[in-house]
């Protein structure tokens, strides 16, 4: 079995192995893929591997010998599953591999815009404490997260985690979610979408990129919120409309936001959440610690053996 993976870099810069893939057949990585390279590198594979690379319908029709498409993430949308299912080759995610990775960034952004950590300790290494009058000294206002409420959108996995970790910060829970369970009921009280913009100090999004959730943090949901409501995305970026979220940073009607993810990534020199006053952006690493990257790796094995074996897993089409 020929396998390829277009674009293995951010999975393993070097610090992890493709020892259990490369067990299975012949396997060749390539560290990134341009679109036009990527018919030329998977002409002749039987497996593929992608993160962010396209498989387009037009390659699927053109490789005769694939058989298997392994996407190196959850969200498979870079992939036309329509075209493969057509193909009746099985594509696979990873489902469930950085749960606790991204619940813990959140508080990584939410505790960065509260105590402002990086910026108090760049000061003192540039004497700013040596040089102080007092024994103490803060250049940002800071917030104590107990008490405050949390509305959470999107109640799943990572949502649930993120409950828990802001119930035990003493944070009251709230959460949204079209499908609501006895497991979230565990964690958070369910409310009405209003209700949470309402009612929420902090927001986290957790929910999937539909339709319905495209754009959900727009104007008119702004305009709903608290004034000083502190909002977090590491879940995808287009949940937020970014130009609206910009107006509403600069304008102080939200108090800060924390960024993991944007609409066009790598972000684009011209996003306007560039130009927002206390916007902590970081580059898409919610995902990245390298504990969560081996699951990661574990579980794209076992999805490629599985099929091997005849019992494919974490199919998606």
């Amino acid at each position: 079995m020929k396998i390829v993976v277009l674009d293995g870099y951010t999975l393993n810069p070097g610090d992890l192995s493709w020892e259990g893939i490369e067990g299975l057949g012949e396997l060749k990585v390539y560290d990134r893929t341009p679109e036009d390279k990527v018919l030329e590198r998977i002409i002749d594979a039987d497996a593929v591997f992608t993160n962010k690379t396209p498989v387009s319908k037009d390659t699927i029709a053109a490789c005769p010998k694939l058989k298997y498409i392994g996407v190196l993430a959850t969200g498979y949308n870079i992939v036309d599953v329509e075209a493969a299912r057509e193909r009746n080759i099985p594509v696979s995610n990873i489902p469930v591999y950085g749960t606790a990775a991204v619940a813990q960034m959140v508080f990584a952004l939410l505790l960065e815009i509260c105590h402002h950590t990086a910026a108090h300790s760049d000061a003192v290494h540039k004497g700013d404490w040596a040089n102080n009058p007092d024994w103490c000294f803060w250049n940002y206002p800071l917030i104590e997260l107990a008490g405050k409420t949390m509305g959470v959108i999107g109640l799943g996995r990572i949502g649930q985690n993120t409950a828990r970790i802001a119930a035990a910060f003493g944070m009251k829970v709230l959460a949204y979610d079209e499908h609501e369970s006895d497991l979230g009921r565990k964690y958070a009280e369910y409310v009405s979408l209003d209700e949470l913009l309402e009612q929420s100090d902090v927001i986290a999004l957790h929910c999937p990129l539909f339709p319905s959730t495209q754009g959900i943090i727009n104007k008119n949901s702004i305009a709903k919120m608290k004034n000083g409501v502190i909002i977090i995305n590491n879940s995808r970026g287009p949940l937020i409309v970014e130009q609206d979220l910009t107006d509403a940073l600069n304008s102080g009607k939200v108090y800060a936001a924390g960024i993991d993810v944007v609409s066009t990534e790598p972000i684009r020199e011209d996003n306007p959440l560039l130009q927002a006053k206390n916007c902590f952006i970081t580059p898409h690493i919610s995902w990245a610690p390298k504990e969560s990257r081996e699951r990661l790796m574990n579980i794209a094995t076992e999805n490629l053996k599985s099929f091997i074996d005849g019992k494919p897993a974490n199919i998606v089409n």
